[in-house]
């Protein structure tokens, strides 16, 4: 700064402005000096954009929010200047302007960001008690229940392929069937009372094969009331008729609930009770009606055993040429899914076989006529081979080949009637209600 005596600088002399005592504001010094300096060399000084501190507030907006006025050819104005922002609406207008995915850092494995922490499930609700809990006791650990269904998928048999076993010996089975129907025959000689024995029997050991076949795949069924109720119920259906039907299912359900408020707590009460139940009405339900069809109420006419035994006819006459025919021509599978071993083939060979044997045998037993035994093998043609891919269906789903080993060459019991099963009924309807032939 020029000082009085002409010197451009002058040297500190350590010493503080002076101050007005009666003047509240504080003045600096030198600035006329700066001021006479800047005309004496011709210096440009622009008029300051704001006002003097100490003058009063104008209401003025700062430049920095004028965006308008920017030099629209400065190459740096492509960049957003900063923004007054106080309400709201001030955020919502500016908010695409600026981009804030580059701040994002690469996506975790865990899906967590550093400051989060992983929550543990919260656990469940202990169930309420009448005492008091004691606090000093362990806590006992939670049940895992037995179960035998598993999680659905696109496809419900998927994962429950039947296990693999030696092929059947075909002359062992022919041997063995041969020998069951003459032992079948001799029965049905005998009189009601000896085949209703043997059907209360076969459908005992039926309805334990199921029972097991549940068991080997992890369910609970109550087996021994299962049998029970199968066998109660045959009963019950030659003296009753079809009104045992409902009474011994009401009871099953009811002494199956008490069955199970004394079982285990870790076994699928769900899955137990259910299996009984299916089990019950597959073989029990649909096996009466071989019973029915002999109940003196339902065969006054002493015929009824006529037309048990044509049943049993058509159904093996069915089987045999479906199982013959197949393994000589057949190529397409019925129903891959569930038995790729009957074919489109053996269908239509089992049908034909089933009519041949329909007019050849059944008008030489009475009251058969020919057009009641072709009414009946048509019927049975359809609904026999239902029975096995039903059965076929249950073995695929518990994983199993064959439900028992009873008959050499045939497996189980129920293997050989599962097709009559479904004919029973079949034919009981179409004598007592379409009054067959």
């Amino acid at each position: 700064m020029k000082s009085d005596d002409g010197s451009f600088f002058e040297e500190p002399t350590g010493e503080m402005p002076s101050v007005s005592s009666t003047d509240p504001r504080v003045t600096f010094t030198g600035v006329e000096r700066a001021a006479d300096a800047a005309d004496e060399f011709e210096v440009d000084v622009e008029p300051s954009l704001l006002p003097h501190w100490t003058e009063a507030p104008t209401g003025q907006v700062p430049i920095v929010v004028a965006r308008d006025a920017a030099n629209q050819d400065d190459p740096w104005s492509a960049i957003p200047a900063p923004a007054w922002r106080e309400g709201e609406a001030d955020w919502v207008a500016h908010e695409d302007q600026f981009d804030a995915s580059f701040l994002a850092g690469d996506v975790r494995e865990d899906d967590t960001r550093p400051w989060e922490f992983a929550v543990a499930p919260e656990p469940e609700p202990e169930p309420e008690v009448d005492e008091a809990p004691d606090h000093d006791a362990p806590r006992p650990e939670p049940l895992q229940r037995t179960r035998t269904r598993r999680p659905a998928t696109h496809h419900p048999l998927a994962g429950r392929a039947v296990r693999q076993s030696s092929s059947r010996s075909v002359s062992l089975a022919t041997f063995t069937g041969v020998l069951l129907a003459v032992l079948v025959s001799v029965v049905f000689l005998a009189g009601a009372i000896p085949v209703s024995v043997l059907v209360l029997l076969a459908l005992g050991l039926a309805s334990a094969e199921a029972y097991a076949g549940f068991r080997r795949a992890g369910a609970h069924p109550a087996t021994v009331l299962g049998i029970v109720a199968v066998v109660t119920l045959g009963i019950a259906a030659y003296n009753k008729g079809l009104p045992a039907i409902g009474a011994i299912t009401v009871l099953l359900v009811v002494f199956g609930f008490v069955w199970y408020l004394s079982a285990k707590q870790s076994i699928d009460t769900l899955d137990g009770l259910g299996a009984t139940v299916f089990v019950y009405a597959w073989i029990g339900v649909l096996g009466s009606y071989a019973l029915m069809l002999i109940a003196p109420m339902y065969s006054t006419d002493k015929h009824g055993l006529a037309y048990l035994f044509g049943a049993v006819v058509l159904t093996v006459a069915n089987d045999s040429g479906a199982l013959f025919i197949g393994r000589w021509l057949g190529h397409r599978p019925l129903n891959r899914a569930l038995s790729p071993n009957k074919t489109v083939e053996g269908f239509i060979g089992g049908t034909v076989i089933t009519l041949v044997i329909s007019v050849l045998v059944l008008p030489r037993i009475s009251p058969w006529t020919t057009t009641a035994a072709l009414e009946a093998a048509v019927a049975l043609s359809i609904v026999v081979p239902l029975g096995d891919l039903f059965e076929s269906m249950v073995k695929r789903t518990l994983g199993v080949k064959d439900l028992g080993r009873l008959l050499p060459g045939h497996g189980g019991l129920l293997d050989r009637i599962d097709g009559l099963l479904f004919a029973l009924p079949t034919v009981f309807y179409l004598v007592h209600v379409l009054k067959l032939g």
